[in-house]
């Protein structure tokens, strides 16, 4: 290894740092995934209508969005640790704000302080682990953080269900609040301040301004159209400023010293395919258990109890976690293109199943969908996330790694808002035409599982844009990064730190990965 001896190459992340990013990486995950089993208590409660709470989701995703890459950037400035802590207490007063609310309102602003400080946890917990750690130390650093953030992911709709029926839905956010807060104490004690010096000191706020001006409006429209009317001037004026924050966007960036996005990336043809890859899984994956959610706990659908729509997900989650050794050696035996359009297939054709659903349709009918739209997304976001790191320089991994992370955020967001605005529409349009509450609910589950699998369809098409790039022999990280890969993407090489001072970087920067670089497209 470039005349580096592997002792010296190989380092592993100190207990400390191990536990204080894994533990807060689970507890963000499993956090965002449990609010969607919540929103029927939390409704009942605080007599807020579940249409208003979805902006406990959308904009959890919306200010995560924005914040993910900005987060990063500011703990290279001022530090990776001391920005980790703010985003743990952050993430704190945002548990704690929730807990105590008593309206829609509160819950919401809550949940979108949550957004930023999740997005900042997860960002810089990754940073402080790849600083503690160089080669193959490293690998298994971020293979452990990978894994937990996929355990907390798969459980926490069942833990959130759980926590309803014996604590109030409030118990979640306590428990949350208290694991956090001990993580601070953890990290003062343990994990050394890095930054990069080299880095510019300007931080692309006018970039992450822009990112929620265009998204923001975005959604609202999707979420109000229906109400407002599609070609209302409301609606227009909402699509206009976000077509305005997008054209900003873009105009900031190329002049920015340090931008958001580096605009230069995008003309990586198989980096742009895999983000929208990316995209249509996260939007995908987040629809459908935010409609599942809510029509198993429908008291004129099965009328469920949160603990039993918690373990009515299971299957989904399950599925996910069983199929994930078999990503990668199914993307080196077929080409990643082609397990990512096999992958959009299944969910395509398991979505269309959903289409068909009726108010006669027991429990059991939902499994075998649920099932395969999670091993479809599964198989398509693997590959994916994989080669949004790997075609791209070494150099410019943390880049890539950004772009498809805050990609994540904008496709729940939307696709959520979509999904819950059909669902919401047709609903009312059968309720009015004197249907009965559960064939209402189903039809409108089943214009928008039609949403899904066209976002599934379009999927397939992606593949063209997916080159090829090398795949490695899988390991452990390439499990731990596929299975995390519905939550965050993590690379599956070594990846230097540019400009800091610790031993690790200097090792990492002396000997960077192997060149990943894609080959011929075909």
């Amino acid at each position: 290894m470039a005349g580096v001896s592997p002792t010296t190459v190989d380092r592993a992340a100190g207990t400390g740092v191990l536990l204080a990013a894994c533990v807060s990486a689970l507890v963000v995950n499993a956090n965002t995934s449990a609010v969607t089993i919540l929103l029927p208590a939390i409704s009942a409660d605080t007599g807020a209508p579940l249409s208003t709470l979805q902006w406990a989701v959308t904009g959890y995703m919306l200010v995560g969005a924005a914040v993910i890459v900005t987060a990063g950037a500011l703990g290279d400035v001022l530090g990776r640790r001391r920005v980790f802590i703010a985003g743990l207490l952050l993430f704190v007063a945002s548990c704690v704000l929730i807990a105590l609310s008593t309206g829609g309102a509160g819950v919401i602003a809550g949940r979108m302080i949550q957004g930023a400080a999740g997005s900042t946890i997860l960002a810089c917990g990754m940073s402080l682990l790849s600083v503690a750690a160089s080669g193959a130390g490293q690998m298994r650093a971020i293979t452990l953080w990978g894994a937990a953030s996929a355990i907390g992911a798969a459980v926490g709709p069942l833990v959130g269900g759980v926590l309803v029926d014996a604590t109030g839905w409030q118990g979640l956010f306590w428990i949350d609040a208290a694991i956090a807060a001990a993580c601070v104490p953890l990290t003062l004690a343990t994990v050394e301040e890095s930054r990069d010096p080299d880095r510019p000191r300007s931080i692309d706020v006018l970039g992450t301004v822009l990112v929620a001006v265009a998204l923001v409006p975005l959604v609202l429209a999707l979420s109000k159209g229906s109400d407002w009317g599609w070609i209302s001037v409301p609606t227009l004026s909402c699509l206009a400023i976000a077509v305005l924050g997008g054209v900003g966007f873009v105009a900031v960036e190329r002049r920015a010293s340090a931008p958001l996005v580096d605009l230069r990336l995008l003309r990586n043809r198989v980096l742009i395919g895999s983000t929208i890859a990316i995209l249509i899984v996260a939007g995908a994956i987040n629809a459908l258990m935010y409609l599942l959610s809510l029509y198993f706990q429908d008291p004129a659908a099965f009328g469920m109890s949160a603990l039993e729509a918690g373990l009515a997900t299971l299957p989904a989650a399950a599925a996910m976690i069983a199929v994930t050794p078999l990503i990668t050696p199914l993307a080196l035996r077929i080409g990643s293109r082609r397990a990512v359009g096999l992958g959009f297939a299944l969910a395509a054709v398991a979505a269309a199943a959903l289409v068909f659903v009726t108010a006669s349709w027991t429990y059991a009918g939902f499994v075998l969908p649920l099932i395969g739209i999670a091993v479809g997304l599964g198989f398509a976001n693997g590959p994916a996330s994989s080669a949004s790191t790997a075609a791209v320089s070494p150099d410019e991994v943390g880049q890539a790694s950004g772009i498809s992370n805050m990609a994540r955020y904008v496709g729940g967001s939307l696709a959520v808002a979509a999904a819950a605005t059909i669902s919401t529409a047709v609903t009312d349009t059968h309720l009015a035409a004197g249907d009965s509450p559960a064939d209402a609910l189903a039809a409108g589950l089943s214009r928008a599982s039609l949403l899904l699998a066209i976002m599934s369809a379009l999927g397939v098409a992606l593949a063209v844009l997916m080159g090829r790039y090398r795949v490695d022999k899988p390991g452990a990280v390439h499990r731990s990064a596929a299975a995390a890969g519905i939550s965050h993407t993590i690379p599956t090489q070594p990846v230097p730190v540019s400009g800091t001072r610790t031993h690790a970087s200097r090792v990492a920067e002396a000997d960077p990965p192997p060149d990943t670089t894609p080959g011929s497209v075909g």
